[in-house]
């Protein structure tokens, strides 16, 4: 084994021995807990736009498109479109033609100019509409047609019944080796009082979305690995990787 194997077989080992921990797991959920008091994830940006997520989370998603390599990234929820410049901006570094579509029901008009003129606006293509109407997919699939590798990300109305419909007609843009991330997962694990007048909470959210679809889909399955690295993570249990097309 060459220096550079034996430096991931180490990295390896030391994810398996974090998942195992329970108490370290134990205090990230704590911590998680207390930083959503703070609205922690809303203190970064990406080249000048809020991106609303973990940092860490960020990190994983790097790696995720280096090993994916994909063409299309396909996102549900653009707020501020701080995430969507990221992605653009990972497959800027790529090169090729890869474009992100970002997907949301009310793309603000302050938000929709910042993204437009932004430098990474060449490889965005912006979606209004609902992302479980059967004519807001249609327009993805459009974009989509070219598409060879494509990854997805649902990060919009976190309620059960939305994310399961967008598990359902977003999946099968995504073959195997590539992703389907589902954020927010975290609702599942935090106290409802934290999550202020919100139509989901424990019982209703992105993470129960994610079991009931794994019940009835064998594409897909959840990447532990993605969650134990990172400790700090609003997806746990949302690392869907695509085994088989």
């Amino acid at each position: 084994m060459n220096k550079i194997d034996e430096f991931f077989a180490e990295v390896r080992q030391n994810i398996e021995r974090l998942g195992n921990d329970h108490d370290l797991q134990g205090l990230s959920r704590i911590l998680l807990r207390e930083m959503t008091r703070y609205k922690y994830s809303y203190n970064f940006t990406w080249m000048g736009r809020p991106i609303i997520q973990l940092p860490q989370d960020m990190v994983a998603m790097q790696e995720i498109i280096w090993k994916v390599q994909p063409d299309l990234i396909i996102e549900t929820g653009v707020a501020h479109g701080g995430s969507l410049i990221f992605y653009a901006s990972m497959l800027d570094l790529l090169g090729g033609e890869g474009r992100v579509i970002g997907v949301d029901i009310d793309i603000r008009a302050h938000n929709r100019t910042e993204i437009e003129n932004h430098p990474m606006s060449k490889r965005i293509s912006l979606v209004e509409g609902s992302s479980v109407d059967t004519e807001t997919v249609q327009k993805v699939k459009e974009f989509a047609s070219n598409s060879k590798k494509a990854l997805v990300v649902l990060d919009s109305n976190h309620t059960h019944e939305h994310v399961l419909k967008e598990l359902e007609m977003y999946s099968p843009f995504v073959k195997q080796g590539s992703y389907v991330v589902v954020f927010d997962t975290l609702i599942e694990d935090i106290p409802d009082e934290l999550l202020g007048d919100r139509l989901w909470g424990k019982g209703n959210n992105p993470k129960t979305a994610v079991w009931e679809f794994l019940k009835t889909n064998d594409r897909f399955e959840i990447d532990s690995v993605a969650s134990d690295k990172l400790l700090l993570t609003v997806a746990p249990d949302g690392y869907l990787r695509c085994i088989k097309d």
